[in-house]
């Protein structure tokens, strides 16, 4: 295994289970690993710190470990069981009414890089450094181990997650079993999932909490849900007892797909319609009152050079709705950029409220759910922001 020794004073992060090593903090590296290769973390005295993968760009390791141990099967399998003991203790895993769950989450469950999400009996692993790609087959053996015959499939989907400097020639596909089937079920609701062509690992699984929300609110509302994708909060609504639910996307493969899982939870059932329009100009144009709209988009920040464009974004999208909405109206509005703070959100969104003229309370501070843990040593890895609004 090559040494990696840091610059003088640059181990203080990672003596606090920090789980990244900047390239900056990078004196001299022993030999000449390859991207992906595992690396032994030293201070600048010699002494261990960590392992972890080596990458290429500005975070040079991400950290599997602070021991000095072997990385081997025994390892991935502790790892994955110990993920797997969170989940089955918040009442996510081993649950008849709900097979959709984030089993991996990153820096969340000490494993940076990797992210598993369940879908019944198939598992979607998802690399997001080349380390955990090289590892991926171990994995897989491990999470087998774990999960024994509840797990049947496993699909990999890094296409688009791997850098895409590293030129792997990564392709999606079954790398354990193989299965037509494409339904799961989250709080005793079914979805078709898209893990062959879908975004993310085929299903926002973080919303779930906040789905259930939604339900909660929706009784004898018009419920609007822009940037709909599967549709996932419209059919909570329709459980919820709303007068009508409309679905807005601009890709037509994605209300096509929240059409068929609103049939496939409530047939025949004529309150819902969708709508392959642009968020803004739906906005603009629409005509229907609707007294609960919720905005969920998409990450308008991946990194930190676009957070001015971002914020921008997010005050013109949350005043156009505030503008457009009668008083007494709920607003559920999310941003999913980690770049974007939590302050920078609500900042956003109190300029909107200036903007629209509206008075305008916080009913709730959301955020994403228990199985997509935030490692207390790595707050980087809390992403999700969003705000329950009554709007007068």
């Amino acid at each position: 295994m090559t040494n990696l020794y840091l610059n003088k004073g640059k181990d203080e992060s990672l003596r606090r289970f920090h789980p990244w090593v900047f390239s900056g903090a990078v004196h001299h590296i022993d030999g000449n690993p390859k991207e992906g290769d595992l690396v032994q973390v030293h201070a600048s005295d010699g002494s261990f710190i960590a392992i972890g993968h080596w990458q290429i760009g500005s975070i040079a390791v991400r950290v599997l470990t602070f021991e000095n141990e072997p990385i081997n099967r025994e390892f991935w399998v502790r790892k994955l069981r110990a993920a797997y003991d969170v989940r089955k203790t918040i009442g996510v895993a081993d649950n008849e009414h709900n097979s959709t769950y984030r089993l991996v989450h990153g820096e969340g469950d000490s494993l940076p890089g990797l992210v598993i999400d369940m879908y019944g009996q198939t598992a979607v692993m998802q690399a997001h450094s080349v380390g955990m790609h090289v590892c991926r087959m171990e994995i897989a053996e491990a999470l087998k181990d774990v999960m024994g015959d509840q797990l049947q499939n496993i699909y990999y989907k890094s296409e688009t997650t791997l850098p895409y400097k590293a030129d792997l020639g990564q392709e999606n596909g079954f790398i354990l079993g193989q299965t037509p089937e494409d339904i799961a079920t989250e709080n005793g609701l079914r979805f078709h999932i898209d893990w062959l062509k879908g975004q993310k690992t085929g299903f926002f699984v973080d919303q779930r909490d906040n789905r259930s929300l939604v339900e909660q609110y929706s009784k004898g509302r018009n419920v609007l849900n822009m940037f709909c994708y599967t549709g996932g909060f419209s059919v909570y609504a329709m459980r919820g007892g709303a007068r009508l639910v409309h679905s807005v996307d601009s890709s037509q493969k994605a209300v096509d797909l929240v059409n068929a899982n609103v049939e496939l939870n409530f047939p025949g059932d004529k309150r819902h319609a969708a709508f392959a329009e642009d968020a803004f100009k739906f906005l603009d144009q629409m005509t229907e009152s609707y007294d609960l709209v919720i905005l969920d988009p998409p990450a308008f920040a991946k990194h930190r050079d676009a957070v001015r464009h971002a914020i921008k974004g997010y005050t013109k999208l949350n005043a156009r709705a505030m503008e457009k909405i009668p008083a007494g109206s709920l607003l559920f509005t999310f941003s999913c950029s980690q770049a974007i703070s939590k302050e920078q959100f609500r900042m956003a969104v109190f300029t909107a409220a200036t903007l629209a003229h509206r008075q305008v309370r916080i009913l709730h501070q959301l955020h994403q759910p228990a199985d997509h843990p935030v490692n207390i040593y790595h707050p980087e890895g809390e992403y999700l922001k969003g705000l329950v609004l009554y709007v007068e």
